[in-house]
C-alpha cells in the first residue's frame, strides 16, 4: 500500500445532536443547577457535570473537548435527544472532505468496526493498529446562535453557534501505532498528525511520540508535515507533544479556541494590534516554520513561508464555509458557489490591515458573508484541515 497523502492517528464513530432549550431548562431544574457553577472545569464524572460544562460553553458561545469518565453519562444525555452516527475524528473528517475534491488518502486509525467500513469513502484506504473490532462514541454537542437557556436563576443566550466534544474512548487514548506506518509514510508527500489529545498517561504519551518519531524517519525530505491542534484531556501535555515534535513541523494548526488558551487570555480577532501580538507571543511558545490559524473571521499563516499557504488557507475556508451552510450532505454546485460569494466587509478590511502591519511573514485571507439559520459547526476545523492539505497535496504533485 502507498500514498501521497497519509492522515492520523486516530479516529471514531461520534454521536452528533443538537441542544434545545427546553431538555436543557428541564435538567437544570432536575439537577438543582445554579448560575454560579458555571464555571471552567476540566472535569466531569456524571450527567449533572456534562451539563454543568455544556451551559458554561454555550454562556460565552465556546467549543471545547473534555474527557469524561462515565461512558454510561454519555449515553444517557445523547439519548435525551435525537442523534445521527457520523464518522470523527480530525483525521477521518479531513480524508472525506478531501475525498470530495478528488484527492486520495490513506488512514491510520486505532479503532475499526462496521460503521467505520460502511460510511468511509471508497477512495479512503487505511490500516488500523487494533487487532479487532471496537466501537467507543463521542458525543457531539451542537448549538445554535441564540439558543436560550431560562430557568431557576440561570438565564443565559449563546452569543455564537459552536460544538463540543466529550470522549471516553480507550483506543484513542491508548492511541496504539501500526508496525506499518513507518513503511506506508515512505511514499508520503503530506503527513497529518492529530490525536495525541486524547492521551491521558504520561509514560504512554512519551512511548507514543518516541515511536512516531522513529516511524518519520522513513518521510522523505520535501514531504509536508501538518500538526492539527486540540482540546487536550490532560492540558499538561500540549506542552510535551509540541516539545517532541516541533523539530518535525512544518505547518502547526490551531482554531481561536485553542489560540487563546495557548495565551491565556482572550483575543480580539478583528483588532490588527491583539492578533499581530497573539501571532507573535504565539510563535514564540511554538517555534514552527509556519502557524495557521483558522477562526470564524479569517484564517492566516504566519511564518517566513506563509505566502506559499494562499491557496491552502483559501480552500481551507471554501470547504470549511460550505460545511457550515450544507452540513455532511452538501453537493459539488454548493462548493462551486461557496467559491464565489462575497468575504465579510470587516473580514476583508481586517486581513489587508493585518498584512500591512506585518509584512510578508503573514497571509491572511478573510471568511464568508454568511447567513445560516441553523448552521453545522461540527467539524469545520477538519473540514478546514482537509481543504488545506487538499491544496497542499495538488501543489505537491504537481512539483
Amino acid at each position: 500500500m502507498t500514498s501521497h497523502v497519509v492522515l492520523g492517528l486516530g479516529g471514531c464513530v461520534d454521536y452528533e445532536l443538537k441542544l434545545s432549550s427546553s431538555i436543557l431548562e428541564q435538567l437544570v431544574v432536575a439537577y438543582e443547577i445554579h448560575d454560579a457553577e458555571l464555571t471552567s472545569s476540566v472535569t466531569v464524572t456524571n450527567e449533572r457535570e456534562l451539563v454543568i460544562s455544556i451551559l458554561t460553553y454555550l454562556k460565552k458561545g465556546g467549543g471545547g473537548e473534555h474527557f469524561v469518565a462515565s461512558s454510561e453519562c454519555l449515553s444517557a444525555f445523547a439519548g435525551r435527544f435525537p442523534t445521527r452516527t457520523t464518522l470523527g475524528g480530525t483525521s477521518v473528517r479531513a480524508a472525506m472532505e478531501m475525498s470530495r475534491l478528488g484527492v486520495p488518502s490513506t488512514l491510520h486509525l486505532v479503532s475499526l468496526n462496521d460503521i467505520v467500513r460502511r460510511l468511509l469513502p471508497a477512495s479512503c484506504d487505511y490500516i488500523c493498529s487494533g487487532d479487532g473490532d471496537t466501537l467507543y462514541p463521542h458525543l457531539i454537542v451542537q448549538y445554535d446562535q441564540d439558543l436560550r437557556v431560562r430557568a431557576g436563576d440561570i438565564d443565559i443566550r449563546a452569543p455564537f453557534p459552536n460544538r463540543l466534544i466529550y470522549v471516553n474512548d480507550p483506543a484513542n487514548e491508548s492511541m496504539l501505532l501500526s508496525d506499518e506506518l513507518g513503511s506506508l509514510l515512505r511514499e508520503a508527500r503530506v503527513f497529518l498528525i492529530s490525536g495525541f489529545n486524547a492521551i491521558r498517561d504520561r509514560r504512554t504519551l512519551d512511548l507514543r511520540l518516541s515511536t512516531l518519531r522513529s516511524h518519520m524517519r522513513q518521510l522523505p525530505a520535501e514531504a509536508v508535515v501538518y500538526y492539527e491542534d486540540a482540546g487536550f484531556h490532560e492540558p499538561g501535555h500540549s506542552q510535551l507533544v509540541r516539545d517532541a515534535l516541533l523539530e518535525v513541523i512544518d505547518v502547526h494548526g490551531l482554531n481561536e479556541d485553542e489560540l487563546q488558551s495557548h495565551l491565556g487570555y482572550a483575543v480580539d480577532l478583528l483588532s490588527v494590534t491583539e492578533v499581530a501580538r497573539a501571532l507573535e507571543s504565539l510563535c514564540a511558545l511554538i517555534p514552527v516554520p509556519t502557524l495557521v490559524v483558522h477562526t470564524k473571521y479569517w484564517s492566516a499563516a504566519y511564518g517566513e513561508r506563509a505566502g506559499d499557504y494562499a491557496e491552502p488557507l483559501n480552500e481551507g475556508i471554501v470547504i470549511a464555509s460550505t460545511r457550515y451552510s450544507h452540513g455532511d450532505g452538501y453537493a459539488g454546485h454548493h462548493y462551486e458557489l461557496m467559491r464565489n460569494r462575497p468575504r465579510r466587509t470587516e473580514a476583508v478590511d481586517f486581513a489587508a490591515a493585518l498584512e500591512g502591519r506585518m509584512g510578508g511573514v503573514v497571509r491572511c485571507l478573510p471568511g464568508f458573508e454568511l447567513d445560516v439559520a441553523a448552521p453545522t459547526t461540527i467539524g469545520l476545523g477538519d473540514a478546514f484541515v482537509g481543504g488545506f492539505l487538499a491544496a497542499v497535496a495538488r501543489g505537491r504533485s504537481s512539483t
